[in-house]
């Protein structure tokens, strides 16, 4: 006869082996995107490019100063590139093993903030390449002093998108970190729009830290994300307003 004991293991083991499934599928979506990525790399990073070697001067070129790096560096950018086009896949992978232990109203606001959460991202990314990369590479090449060839190592031009893409796409989640902190009781929409002088100032502050040396970029940075903050403000009363007439199911 089984015992509770039985139960529990059972349960775990299942837990387990769910896991293990999720993660195998998880990796297996993120190969194939490797896969399919793999054979653009070097076009990938000429796309990647391009907002530097525009703002450079005629003749202006980015060099691999290491010897390995013209052929590991577009490696490194397929698997960023595929990690982002699989995230997605990954996402839903994880909402699959978390999704039984929810309940309904949870699951339902759940999976509108997943989806608003990626796009987030992808927006931040999209608008540090096509808007901010252009401006800051435009001020910095008029800003180099004279007799100076403006020059790049293509591995730290990636390590340096890279960064820049992570830091505005985390940007843009602004609204969905405002909501979450209301739906966990943390604060009050009433009290974001009492802070939100606070929150500006703070905001200029992080977009100083985490943008390229310039005005520009960091404007560019600073007066989305204010935006941004008052989305989330909206976005949380909203949610608030739902989940308080909602019956706890």
């Amino acid at each position: 006869m089984p015992t509770d004991t039985d139960d529990v293991v059972s349960g775990l083991i299942a837990h387990l082996l769910e896991l293990r499934t999720r993660l195998l599928r998880g990796l297996a979506g993120l190969g194939l995107a490797l896969a399919c990525a793999l054979p653009f790399a070097n076009s990938l990073y000429g796309w990647l490019a391009l907002p530097l070697l525009r703002a450079m001067p005629k003749g202006g070129q980015l060099i691999a100063t290491q010897v390995a790096s013209p052929f590991v560096t577009p490696l490194k950018l397929a698997f960023f590139v595929a990690l982002m086009a699989a995230m997605p896949w990954l996402l839903y992978q994880l909402w699959c093993f978390v999704a039984p232990g929810l309940y309904r109203r949870e699951r339902r606001l759940a999976v509108p903030m997943l989806v608003a959460a990626l796009l987030l991202f992808y927006a931040g990314c999209a608008f540090a390449y096509f808007a901010v990369l252009p401006a800051a590479f435009g001020f910095l090449a008029h800003t180099t002093p004279p007799g100076v060839a403006m020059m790049t190592d293509i591995g730290a031009y990636l390590d340096f998108v890279q960064v820049v893409f992570i830091a505005f796409g985390l940007s843009f989640e602004l609204p969905i970190a405002l909501v979450v902190c209301v739906l966990l009781g943390w604060v009050t929409p009433t009290q974001l729009r009492a802070w939100r002088g606070y929150a500006v100032v703070g905001i200029f502050i992080i977009a100083a830290i985490i943008t390229p040396p310039d005005v520009v970029s960091q404007l560019m940075l600073a007066v989305p994300m204010c935006l941004l903050y008052e989305a989330g403000i909206l976005a949380a009363s909203m949610v608030r307003r739902r989940t308080s007439a909602a019956p706890a199911q």
